[in-house]
């Protein structure tokens, strides 16, 4: 059987293309997402949020000096489904205020590793972990130890196992 020739495939495939690109793009959005919020001062618990598919991380805080930060919170699927991924940290580095408690969470998937970072890196800057007694990792967390954690954050990230269907 030939392949369809003439304007009429040229008009198939002029349509099916673009339909093509579309969809991809979609699809690639759905992996990755990233969003700006403010970490607003003040000693108020604030929470930011987001979601890709199944998959959610929230950021709870609250924090104390200074004026708002602008932070970023990314969000990624892997292309075989089997990680998710929640990056939360300010661009420019390191973060002024002074928290007095963080917590991220994943629902959707269970975290294989975490890590939070005192200064992300920028620039000539390197990132500076906290100390494993500032902070504390469960299935579906990471948050602030209680007396251990010295206040400083500026980069939590962490990559979860989602779960997986068996047929």
């Amino acid at each position: 059987m030939a392949a369809p020739s003439g304007r009429s495939s040229r008009w198939l495939w002029a349509a099916l293309v673009p339909a093509a690109l579309l969809c991809l793009a979609a699809r690639a959005a759905e992996e990755t997402s990233t969003a700006e919020f403010d970490v607003r001062p003040g000693g108020e618990v604030h929470s930011f949020s987001r979601s890709l598919g199944d998959y959610t991380c929230t950021f709870t805080y609250s924090a104390q000096g200074g004026t708002n930060e602008q932070w970023q919170m990314n969000i990624g699927v892997s292309e075989d489904n089997l990680l998710f991924s929640c990056s939360i940290w300010r661009p420019q580095g390191k973060s002024y205020l002074f928290f007095t408690q963080f917590k991220a969470e994943v629902k959707g998937a269970k975290i294989e590793h975490a890590m939070a970072y005192s200064q992300a890196a920028v620039g000539a800057q390197s990132d500076i972990p906290l100390k494993q007694e500032e902070f504390e990792v469960t299935e579906t967390t990471v948050s602030h130890r209680e007396g251990k954690f010295r206040f400083e954050l500026s980069k939590l990230m962490i990559v979860a196992k989602t779960p997986r269907d068996e047929l």
